[in-house]
């Protein structure tokens, strides 16, 4: 398999200059009184959280907390026993799914090239297919893997396919990027490049939520976090003020690698 191209530290995802992701927006994105229930538990418990503007929002909290279900409801992706989801003030649609970009922790890769991964994401935004070919050149290039877009995709490596995953998430210029641990499992070669990949979208003013286990990750990267137990939002602070000085005792024993019951 030929080596893809190297990613700078400072390499900036392009997105296109117009989002073709639909005309109706999704922030601010909004989850009111949200609740699920599982066989007899209670996995989420009456959460209340919105998002819109730009940055980066970081969840942490200990496996079991709720980060990836509560990512799945504000994608619509689940839908709750309680409370409600909006998208700029109105329930979840398919007419408006690809505004909100989402990477699951495993890449799901469909059986063609990774260029028709991509270019199916712009089909299914809409995009007129004479414009679809170079929108998803130029998506696979900002992500290093412009020698490999006529490889099928699921003979790249597992970083290539996330890579994959995230420039066929960000082509259509979603308002909103949702990242449910993108990097577990990668190498430090790969991990960078979907941080950069991360940052270059954050500024080009996609507001992201990013659910990680990675404390040094979220240190380089959050803006904010929100910090989750039980299913509940405990802490909810600017980055800065979270990790030097949580408000919270789980928080601080979280920090410190401690185990939060």
């Amino acid at each position: 398999m030929p080596e893809a191209a190297a990613i700078s530290p400072r390499a900036v995802a392009a997105v296109p200059p117009r989002s073709v992701s639909g005309e109706r927006g999704v922030l601010p994105i909004v989850g009111q009184g949200l609740a699920v229930r599982r066989g007899g538990r209670t996995l989420i418990d009456g959460i209340d959280i919105a998002f819109e503007g730009h940055g980066l929002t970081v969840v942490l909290g200990a496996n079991g907390a709720g980060k990836s279900l509560l990512l799945r409801l504000l994608a619509g992706l689940v839908q709750p026993d309680g409370g409600a989801v909006t998208w700029a003030g109105s329930a979840p649609d398919r007419s408006r799914a690809l505004g909100v970009g989402f990477v699951f922790q495993r890449p799901v890769m469909l059986r063609r090239t990774a260029i028709a991964n991509v270019r199916y994401a712009l089909k299914a935004a809409g995009v007129p297919r004479g414009e679809r070919d170079a929108i998803a050149q130029r998506a696979l290039q900002d992500a290093g893997l412009g020698a490999l877009a006529d490889w099928p995709a699921r003979l790249l490596s597992g970083g290539e396919q996330q890579r994959v995953a995230l420039a066929r998430a960000l082509a259509p210029a979603p308002q909103a990027l949702l990242l449910d641990e993108p990097t577990s499992n990668l190498d430090p070669a790969s991990t960078l490049a979907i941080e950069n990949l991360v940052c270059g979208a954050r500024k080009a003013g996609t507001r992201i939520v990013h659910v990680t286990h990675d404390l040094g990750q979220a240190r380089r990267l959050a803006d904010e976090v929100v910090f989750m137990h039980a299913g509940r939002i405990v802490e909810r602070a600017p980055a800065a003020s979270f990790f030097d000085a949580p408000s919270s005792g789980r928080a601080q024993a979280f920090l410190e690698g401690r185990i939060v019951l």
